[in-house]
């Protein structure tokens, strides 16, 4: 898990320029045979000229050196609970233009997205410090710069010395997942959004631990589908096998009176709830399943939803949406140390809905979005910054359809509010009763920017939507 390997990836880039001659790559580590994507770790070191530059702290960085290729990047160091005062900036170089980007800033406090402190997951010795991860698109060379810079308020002279063990990722995400039948996308996903067929009855397929499933009698099962699936992945998709067979790429969208019926089965007797939208499987988009821990681990129940952004920047289309996935779950897993990626779902730009950490999209798993508040919740994170760009209604939409299903499972209503108990943060104490709205922003239970201003003003609307959905 907290192995250092190899990466690819990257975006168009602006200005040309001329650069001083690049540092070569050094040669490439193993990879693990048939699986797409890889990280590389680079050890930041003191930058020339900038050895002193903040009240005695010295910077770190890379100047300008070539590399595999990569897409997404971000900065890691030892001690989680270490936080980085200082600014981070990137510049990379277009694979196969040599165009370099102007630097790029990494949204440096991402220590609010994490596993609860205490936690099993936060206290396993794997989880490490680590900026936000920045989608720069399918790049070949980069330089870094990480300045110090003293806390809001306090004298230039205090300015901290950065993190020991600082070290710069760069994640691949590899090739887009082939489907078993090219060509032939399955009924309801973004590709064919023909309408549901009626799918036939069948028993769920249990998960007996360490990644091996048992197919029950009746149950539906495509050999075309599941011929090339691992233990694990079979096992991540078998938690889903009461709403799709096995092996699916998406499960499939149903209307209320379909939905309604199917929430009996979870002891709902008369539910609010909104119609399942369709959900892209891990499988759908390409999850390694190697790569996160085998088990599963379950709260409770979903009292409330945060809503988040990637702070990844924009600079991708719905395409790469998949891409940019595989990139945050790698960079969530290998190099900040997570057992998983840390939301329970994403949204893209273009409305679609992707399931996140694996252990079934209609129950209660424990993700690690905001630090303080992972216990009875969800986090779904959009993928993109809107601190200063509005995000897309189709987005919006999305937020309120997945909510408005989700939160019915659980007799949730979107515009109400409910009480948490925080696991510890910097805008609760550990232990205190927290009344949030049962639809927050990340910033509603953690002081951050998350998720950015312009989403955060439309959650009202995701509120009033998801209700109206439910039939409240």
């Amino acid at each position: 898990m907290r192995a250092y390997l190899a990466s690819s990836i990257g975006v168009a880039c602006t200005a040309a320029l001329v650069l001083p001659a690049l540092t070569p790559v050094a040669a490439a580590a193993p990879q693990v045979p048939d699986l797409p994507g890889s990280t590389q770790s680079l050890p930041l070191v003191p930058l020339p000229g900038y050895e002193r530059s903040a009240g005695g702290a010295t910077a770190q960085g890379l100047p300008q050196r070539e590399t595999r290729s990569f897409s997404l990047v971000g900065v890691v160091w030892e001690d989680p609970d270490s936080e980085l005062h200082g600014s981070v900036q990137v510049r990379t170089r277009a694979t196969g233009s040599g165009r370099w980007s102007e630097w790029q800033d990494v949204e440096t406090h991402d220590f609010e997205h994490a596993p609860d402190p205490g936690s099993e997951e936060r206290a396993g010795g794997t989880v490490r410090g680590a900026t936000a991860p920045l989608w720069v698109g399918d790049s070949d060379a980069v330089a870094v710069r990480v300045r110090p810079e003293p806390a809001p308020g306090a004298n230039r002279s205090a300015t901290p010395p950065l993190p020991e063990g600082m070290r710069l990722e760069l994640v691949d995400p590899g090739e887009e997942p082939q489907s078993p039948q090219p060509g032939s996308p399955q009924p309801g996903s973004p590709e064919n959004p023909a309408p549901l067929a009626p799918r036939p009855e069948r028993p769920e397929i249990p998960v007996p631990g360490e990644g091996v499933y048992e197919e029950l009698p009746g149950a539906v099962i495509d050999p075309a589908l599941t011929a090339s699936l691992t233990p694990e992945s079979a096992a991540a998709s078998a938690v889903n096998a009461d709403l799709a067979p096995l092996g699916s790429d998406a499960i499939l969208p149903l209307t209320k009176v379909e939905t309604e019926a199917e929430a009996t089965a979870y002891g709902v007797a008369k539910p609010y709830i909104g119609p399942r939208p369709g959900i892209v499987t891990r499988k759908g988009w390409g999850a390694n399943e190697a790569l996160r821990e085998k088990q599963f681990v379950y709260t409770k129940t979903v009292q409330a939803a945060f809503v988040h952004h990637t702070a990844t920047g924009n600079r991708f289309t719905c395409q790469q949406s998949g891409s940019v996935l595989r990139s945050i779950y790698r960079y969530h897993v290998e190099s900040s140390g997570w057992r998983d990626i840390g939301y329970n779902f994403a949204v893209d730009k273009c409305g679609n809905i992707y399931e996140g950490r694996a252990g079934g999209v209609a129950k209660p798993v424990l993700g690690a979005h905001t630090r303080g508040f992972n216990t009875n919740s969800m986090g779904i994170a959009v993928l993109g910054t809107y601190s200063s760009t509005t995000p897309p209604k189709a987005a919006v939409d999305a937020i309120a359809k997945l909510t408005a299903w989700k939160l019915g499972l659980f007799g949730a209503n979107p515009k109400s509010t409910t009480y948490l108990t925080s696991g510890g943060g910097n805008r609760y104490a550990k232990g205190t009763k927290a009344k949030l709205n049962v639809i927050s922003g990340h910033r509603d239970g953690f002081s951050t920017d998350c998720p950015g201003t312009r989403l955060y003003g439309q959650l009202g609307t995701a509120r009033a939507v998801a209700a109206k959905l439910q039939g409240r």
